[in-house]
């Protein structure tokens, strides 16, 4: 290989994956390794950042053995991650999130929704802050996370040294450099990267005036060079000493910046995984009531981002699997086959096909299981399903994941609609992600929104994202969207059935998700009204009923 290459390290909610790529964009090595989740009651998530940093040297030593290139030509390091919130204590261990007080668990993940409370709290301010993050803060970013260990465990809060995001956490531990980036700030901290401060009247209207102090004092632009990798950490990874460190990004943002920074206007840039994000840029600020932003520089410099998303997306589409009866037959003939479940699903969904031409045509699947991030903007919106029968076996079961993936990508047109409701001109749809290994969900993407699906030629745009963060910290390109030019390829294209046919069905179903929604939340008032406000009494043990 002639020229420099760059590793991107993407720490996602399951997994952490290295990947070194050429200043072509070739990639020349990839690595995969879990990481654990720890799930509690009250919808909480929490992590280890040692096991997650563990995961990482491992994953990029043996990338850098795959690699068989010369380190020496490894020239930086980029870092994205979840938007979760890590605790860290002067002498730089962690500190526990848990209530249960688990030394190791010091990260509250970015789907906890612990602080819904927190969040009430914040948004009852009306502060102006609150006009870029679409009206309201969300239980997934941070400060309402930070509001709840301030109220539930004030000793733990007092020790706190550094409130990171888990991106410049990962930075941290790789350079040694105290710094957050404007992307996590901005995005999930309620930073006006905009005027370069936070809202001093939001954060004491809510008691946290102290956790400025907790936050990194310095604040990097995206591509900016954070710091030099540490010696110790340079040896142990089999890598030089020169090797810079670029500041850190959320991993969708990430996948974002490689979709779309070289063609930037008009272009929704869809990064499908546990959960989904919208990400559009406009080179003028636009609020819209239910989506993130807008955000200065967060993704791309010098552009406004605006973010919608949905919670729950491959996380929902497993979940439904698994709660069927079928579920187990299904992973024995996938076995056996020696195909992925999802191959023998979508077999059976042309089995489904070739009887009926609209085989959910009368089953209706709902997709807020884990709220509605945008753009209703509601953590306390329920998944629903309309249309159940009796049916069973494989085809009830491809039934229902065809209305489950269809349920999402609707989602994901009351997204589009809303942004373009309120002024963005989308164009087109970019996307990366694990929905793009489903050739199924693409067609129902496209079709459900009536767009053509444009997908990068590298399979991972999300660390890639992160290695051309790396490729200009080091100072090889001047500007991401030329390195973008140069790393950043287009690959095939999804298009969209434009027969009216199918658009007509895609519209009646579309509605009925819409009418959903407004049911599910009549019926939630309804239940509200008619439950008793008095406490019922303790139930005594040992009685027999």
């Amino acid at each position: 290989m002639s020229g420099h290459a760059y590793i991107g390290i993407d720490v996602g909610s399951g997994s952490v994956r290295a990947g070194i790529f050429a200043s072509t964009g070739e990639r020349l090595a990839f690595i995969v390794k879990p990481v654990s989740q720890f799930h509690g009651a009250d919808d909480r998530v929490e992590q280890s950042s040692g096991e997650i940093w563990q995961a990482v040297c491992d994953a990029v030593n043996e990338c850098v053995k795959a690699s068989a290139i010369d380190p020496a030509l490894i020239r930086a390091v980029g870092f994205d991650a979840t938007c979760s919130l890590v605790a860290v204590a002067h002498d730089g261990s962690g500190i526990s999130v848990s209530p249960e007080g688990e030394a190791e668990r010091d990260i509250i993940m970015w789907m906890d929704h612990r602080a819904q409370q927190e969040a009430r709290t914040i948004n009852q301010t009306h502060d102006d802050a609150l006009r870029y993050v679409g009206g309201e803060v969300s239980v997934e970013m941070e400060l309402p996370k930070i509001l709840w260990l301030k109220r539930h465990f004030p000793d733990r809060y007092r020790r706190i040294w550094r409130l990171f995001d888990l991106a410049d956490y990962l930075v941290w531990r790789a350079c040694g450099s105290d710094v957050a980036s404007v992307c996590t700030l901005t995005c999930k901290w309620n930073y006006l990267a905009h005027e370069q401060r936070f809202s001093a009247t939001l954060l004491r209207a809510v008691g946290l005036e102290d956790a400025i102090d907790k936050i990194p004092p310095v604040v990097l632009n995206l591509g900016e060079k954070a710091g030099q990798l540490k010696p110790t950490i340079a040896s142990q990874w089999g890598l030089s000493d020169d090797v810079a460190v670029a500041s850190g990004i959320i991993d969708a943002h990430a996948g974002g910046l490689a979709l779309s920074g070289g063609q930037p206007a008009g272009s929704l840039a869809i990064i499908s995984g546990t959960s989904n994000c919208h990400m559009i840029v406009s080179q003028q600020p636009i609020e819209i009531p239910g989506i993130w932003g807008p955000y200065w520089g967060a993704m791309l410099p010098d552009w406004w981002l605006n973010e919608g998303g949905q919670s729950a997306a491959g996380a929902l589409v497993e979940w439904t699997l698994q709660q069927h009866a079928y579920w187990p037959a299904l992973q024995q003939e996938a076995s056996a086959q020696g195909v992925s479940v999802f191959q023998l699903l979508n077999q059976w969904v042309d089995t489904l096909e070739a009887q009926e031409r609209w085989p959910t045509r009368l089953l209706h699947v709902l997709g807020d299981h884990h709220g509605n991030r945008s753009p209703r903007a509601n953590p306390q919106a329920r998944g629903a399903i309309y249309g159940l029968t009796l049916e069973s076996g494989p085809l009830g079961l491809a039934r229902l994941y065809l209305a489950t993936l269809q349920a999402i990508a609707y989602g994901t047109r009351h997204i589009i609609e809303a942004m373009r409701a309120a002024g963005h001109q989308v164009s087109r749809i970019m996307m990366c992600g694990g929905a793009t290994k489903n050739p199924l969900w693409l067609r129902e993407y496209a079709n459900a929104t009536g767009c053509d699906i444009h997908l990068a030629r590298e399979d991972d745009a999300v660390t890639l994202g992160a290695a051309l963060l790396g490729s200009v910290a080091c100072g090889d390109f001047a500007t991401l969207p030329e390195a973008v030019a140069a790393m950043s390829h287009r690959g095939r294209t999804v298009q969209a059935n434009r027969d009216p046919d199918v658009q007509a069905f895609h519209q009646a179903k579309y509605q009925v998700c819409l009418m959903m929604y407004d049911q599910q939340q009549a019926q939630q008032r309804f239940t509200d009204l008619m439950t008793p406000t008095r406490q019922d009494p303790p139930l005594q043990e040992n009685v027999l009923c």
